[in-house]
């Protein structure tokens, strides 16, 4: 494995900014918390739109419950939601620009009332409201010029990545964000956050605990420990009355525990279910999101080329994980297709013939996708329940499209959070400052990992494989895509207790 130091070098901004909106419940009365129901729909509720802080009072999605994977890997696709793309302007200049959204034409996008939601298991979250604090964002979008994307054409070679975690340097990415101005109203607000760690009576961590925090005036939150039995908590993500104390319960095979938290307290806080589940087997549930346009294709050549090696490496950890692969595809409005899953299955040949039918194509416009796909991917796809390891690898070179109406993937990534999906963002040659700023929110939020391709020279993704990005980051490891996968994959089931 190589290693690489040093900041690359910084991207002019040039993307959209939206200034995102509440997320809001019911009215909750505070004490115990309400637990997702695996058969309950999400529920959601409107308020009135400030830039960063966003309320939660219900649990925006269905706790996982499935017990087995499909034999088959079963096919289902998300109907395109319109015939075309929002209306394009075409900005010219001495450089190589595309298609830039009409934001008149988003923002009434935006606005528009909430569609009739289909029946579950893939309902979208509804609509919600826009207000003034959208402007400044949409006046900088209209002016703003961005780059064509074309089809990349490399040879049959290696794909090298590099790999950075966020919450290890967490001072870093708080920087990152801070020096982009439109990072301001998109995702959630994270400056303030606390570990929690889960441990049985012997200080063994405890994986997949469920946590819920409730503050005295109703707000709430999910989530699940991960294989390590710990988990990033962040008040302001759920909480926009900075309440100073919160409680949270913990419980796992119907054990429950119940310690308070103080905001801003530096300690982690700990606590221990003493007579929580013994594990059995790891099961890791491992699902990919790829971006399939048509510049997407070396990237999918060679996840299908890889995949059979790198469950393979997988199966042979000294855990002997049980693994079951999904697979998430997108493209976006007006293409052969918009979003397309095949559900959880345990069949690897099966899943490898689902993979060699995957084709890079379409595209147009730079965003894709992307908010749709994730959603999809969270909460439409058959995760196994209580004591699986589930990890989402999402492949992307491109942001979302932010003048769809939602879901958003910041109300996505609370999701993942509270069903214990930890996300490896994967940016492909090409993604932007505002697909970077997305990737890495959603990578940070659930715990997971921000990963890069990298090349000989960075402005040049035909160069070849080597150790160079475009991406605001620093000291960083270098390997094979491949092979870093399977990589954080052996180092999160790692954590797991052995079995007594």
């Amino acid at each position: 494995m190589k290693q690489a130091t040093g900041s690359a070098r910084q991207l002019p901004v040039k993307s959209l900014a939206f200034a995102l909106t509440l997320l809001a419940g019911l009215p909750a009365t505070a004490g115990e918390p309400v637990w997702p129901d695996p058969a309950a729909t999400a529920e959601t509720a409107l308020q009135a739109p400030t830039p960063k802080r966003e309320r939660q009072t219900r649990p925006n999605f269905r706790a996982p419950a499935a017990t087995v994977c499909s034999d088959t890997p079963l096919l289902r696709e998300v109907a395109d939601p319109g015939p075309r793309r929002p209306p394009q302007l075409t900005v010219t200049g001495s450089r190589r620009t595309r298609a830039v959204a009409d934001a008149g034409a988003a923002m009434e996008a935006v606005m528009a009332p909430p569609p009739s939601p289909p029946a579950p298991p893939a309902a979208p979250l509804p609509v919600m409201a826009m207000g003034a604090a959208a402007e400044p964002a949409l006046e900088r979008y209209r002016s703003a010029a961005q780059p064509v994307r074309a089809p990349r054409r490399q040879p049959a070679m290696p794909v090298t990545a590099g790999v950075v975690d966020d919450n290890a340097d967490f001072g870093s990415f708080q920087q990152f964000l801070q020096r982009h101005e439109h990072a301001a109203p998109l995702g959630r607000d994270i400056r303030v956050r606390q570990r929690l760690r889960v441990v049985d009576g012997q200080g063994r961590p405890v994986p997949d605990a469920e946590v819920a925090v409730s503050s005295a005036g109703g707000a709430r939150m999910w989530a699940r420990t991960d294989a390590g039995g710990q988990v990033w908590l962040h008040p302001n993500a759920f909480d926009d009355r900075d309440s100073s104390h919160y409680t949270v319960t913990v419980r796992r095979g119907g054990k429950q525990v119940t310690a308070p938290l103080r905001r801003g307290q530096k300690q982690v806080l700990e606590l221990v279910l003493a007579d929580a589940p013994a594990p059995a087997r790891a099961r890791l549930d491992l699902v990919f999101m790829v971006d399939a346009t048509g510049s997407m294709g070396d990237e999918i050549d060679k996840l299908r080329d890889s995949l059979q090696g790198i469950v393979r490496q997988i199966g042979t950890l000294p855990s002997s994980p049980d693994i079951c692969l999904g697979l998430v595809t997108y493209r976006d409005r007006g293409d052969e297709y918009f979003v397309r899953s095949w559900d959880l299955t345990g069949n690897v040949a099966a899943f490898q013939q689902v993979l060699d039918g995957v084709r890079a194509h379409g595209g147009g416009d730079y965003p894709e996708a992307m908010n749709e796909a994730f959603d999809h991917a969270v909460q439409a796809l058959g995760w196994r329940g209580p004591g699986t390891t589930r990890l989402l690898v999402a492949l992307a070179d491109a942001p979302p499209q932010m003048g769809y109406p939602p879901p958003r993937y910041d109300a996505t990534m609370l999701a993942a959070l509270g069903k214990g999906i930890k996300v490896l963002s994967v940016a492909a040659s090409g993604q932007d400052t505002l697909g970077e700023i997305v990737q890495r929110q959603i990578a940070q939020y659930t715990g997971g990992r921000f990963i890069f391709l990298t090349y000989q020279d960075a402005a040049d993704p035909g160069s070849g494989p080597g150790s160079q990005t475009v991406h605001e980051v620093a000291n960083y490891s270098v390997d094979t895509l491949d092979q870093l996968v399977v990589r954080l994959v052996r180092e999160e089931l790692a954590q797991l207790p052995a079995p007594r």
